[in-house]
């Protein structure tokens, strides 16, 4: 079979691509050209996505691995210290004890759009706000240093038609800056939040996290927070208005979940690191494997009328991923996302998109994507 190249069409930006469906009935994994070239595996069935995930013979660093990796985008004993080190105070607890301030803030956001009046755009004036406060306050960020962070966290991941090479470079690098000054400031004066506690935390085992561990971390939690709670908030709301759901109907967060993945950001590729049969196919060491969590999520066998939201679904979604590199903020998101539904459909319920859903414009990232603008009207 000649290989196929992705990205797939998609004729529906809320729904997978067509080849998902087709590939997971004829060829679960299946041979497939990444948009730079480079040929992958690409895998489709809940059960092979899971297994892609969980297997620790699935690495998430290529081969050679990459250089000057501080960060849990590591294997083995590496990944495994700093996840104990950071687990044990990015902790379920934490999120929790955010709840009331979280829908403080959105009450805020809605409040201000309402005043304002018709049309609002909600990217611009309840997503970005509050994915940027949320994700503020938890690790310490003054208020006056926050739309800085944005701009370089957006520059520097989020790819356009003709990617600004130099501008990006230039936005990490003072993303990495930032949180190297970050990490100074709170080894000085510690105060509540999160990066203070990972300033602290030791372990007998595992020691601590040096600065360049915690200045990584900070970053990964600035770009991860932002935008990925951003691009959730914002395809959160859109699919909902577009299900038609009435105020006050009951929804399920985890199904608004299931059906976010592959919209606003796939599962990092994995490379192969030994010879190994996945799903009847010969995976050789060294292979890149990519496991859509969009095709997981949709798969049938798993979620009966998968397109459908279900309320009390049965099942585990997989759209935080699954093993060892489980999604750390996944507590957060939920919170966010249900704080967002539950607020607009109490206050606004005959919100309505300004603009069919195929003219909203999208941005896409190395690990993101989602609107840049979505206009509604009440």
């Amino acid at each position: 079979m000649t290989p196929r190249t992705l990205p797939f069409d998609r004729p529906d930006p809320l729904a997978p691509p067509p080849a998902y469906a087709e590939l997971r009935e004829t060829a679960p994994v299946a041979k497939v050209v990444t948009p730079d070239g480079q040929e992958a595996w690409l895998v489709t069935s809940y059960d092979a996505v899971a297994t892609v995930l969980a297997d620790p013979r699935f690495g998430v660093s290529p081969p050679g691995g990459y250089p000057g990796n501080d960060t849990l985008f590591q294997d083995g004993p590496a990944h495994a210290r700093l996840r104990r080190l950071v687990s044990k105070t990015f902790t379920a607890r934490r999120v929790a004890s955010m709840a009331s301030r979280v829908e403080d803030l959105v009450a805020e956001r809605v409040t201000a759009i309402i005043a304002a009046g018709p049309p609002a755009d909600l990217v611009a004036a309840l997503s970005t706000p509050l994915a940027l406060t949320v994700i503020g306050e938890l690790i310490g960020v003054p208020a006056a240093e926050r739309e800085p962070l944005r701009r370089w966290a957006e520059t520097a991941l989020v790819v356009g038609e003709v990617p600004d090479v130099a501008a990006m470079t230039q936005a990490h690098q003072a993303l990495r800056e930032y949180s190297r000054g970050l990490v100074e400031a709170k080894r000085k004066e510690p105060g509540d939040d999160l990066l203070s506690a990972l300033v602290e935390v030791r372990d007998t085992e595992d020691g601590r996290l040096d600065d360049d561990e915690l200045s990584a971390m900070a970053m990964t939690l600035v770009e991860g927070g932002y935008l990925s709670a951003r691009n959730a908030i914002s395809v959160s709301v859109v699919q909902m208005i577009r299900d038609g759901r009435p105020a006050g109907e009951e929804f399920d967060v985890e199904e608004v979940l299931r059906r976010l993945s592959g919209l606003i950001g796939e599962a990092l590729p994995r490379w192969a690191t030994e010879d190994l049969e996945l799903d009847g196919v010969r995976v050789h060491a060294g292979d890149m494997v990519l496991a859509r969590l969009e095709a997981a999520n949709q798969d049938p066998r798993h979620f009966a009328e998968p397109g459908t939201h279900l309320p009390g679904r049965p099942g585990k979604h997989l759209a935080f991923g699954h093993g060892a590199h489980y999604c750390l903020g996944a507590a957060l998101a939920r919170l966010e996302v249900s704080a967002v539904l539950r607020a607009l459909g109490d206050r606004l319920p005959d919100l309505r998109l300004a603009t069919p859903v195929e003219e909203i414009p999208w941005t896409h990232g190395f690990a993101d994507s989602g609107p840049a603008a979505v206009q509604v009207t009440w």
